[in-house]
């Protein structure tokens, strides 16, 4: 059985200061101003000033290490996940726990990217994988790498990606492990079913 730990990674806004896709709040800085970056930030990316964050605004506000936006894929499934409204878009509460499950995930992302190559290895992978509790075949992580890692570009998957398949991997077995009673391991349903329950969760 999996047991997944929610490490729910933020990327850096481009018109953040600091290095590519990270923040450092002062040490010892109180709620109230982590609240206050928040705000200011959740402002800066609400470039029409409607009082929510579209799925547009998210990726032009968004980048990886290399300084590449977010893909839609990931910035449709984080609006999604945070948009209480069903709207399309996040007010600033949304905002406020996005960017907060962002930069949990930056930071186990940093963990295990060990050769600061701003990419994740298949083998780097399988190691955050493990620490999460998926017992999962090095193949399987090397065969994930391969699938998402940039055409034309060294092998490895960049923050966004991280994120995207980590987070569907925890859907995917939450759908599992309720199937799961016995504990087995095993569990028997139809194909559409699965599918059902998969995109239920995805989505």
């Amino acid at each position: 059985m999996c047991v997944i730990t929610p490490f729910p990674v933020v990327a850096k806004l481009k018109s953040e200061p600091d290095s590519p896709c990270c923040h450092h709040s002062p040490r010892g800085q109180n709620p109230s101003g982590s609240a206050l970056n928040s705000y200011q930030w959740f402002h800066s990316v609400d470039t029409d000033r409607s009082g929510f964050i579209s799925r547009k605004e998210l990726k032009q506000a968004l980048v990886n290490s290399n300084w590449s936006a977010f893909n839609d894929e990931t910035c449709l499934m984080m609006i999604n996940m945070f948009d209480k409204t069903r709207s399309g878009q996040i007010d600033i509460f949304g905002f406020s726990a996005l960017w907060d499950f962002i930069q949990r995930w930056r930071a186990l992302f940093q963990q295990y990217d060990r050769d600061r190559s701003g990419v994740i290895s298949g083998s780097e992978l399988h190691q955050a994988l493990a620490q999460m509790g998926y017992n999962l075949s090095p193949q399987f992580s090397e065969a994930l790498v391969r699938h998402y890692s940039c055409r034309g570009a060294r092998p490895g998957i960049q923050l966004d990606r991280f994120i995207q398949v980590c987070t569907q991997l925890q859907s995917m077995t939450q759908v599992f492990r309720e199937r799961d009673n016995a504990m087995t391991g095993n569990i028997r349903m139809s194909y559409e079913d699965f599918l059902s329950s998969a995109v239920g969760r995805l989505m």
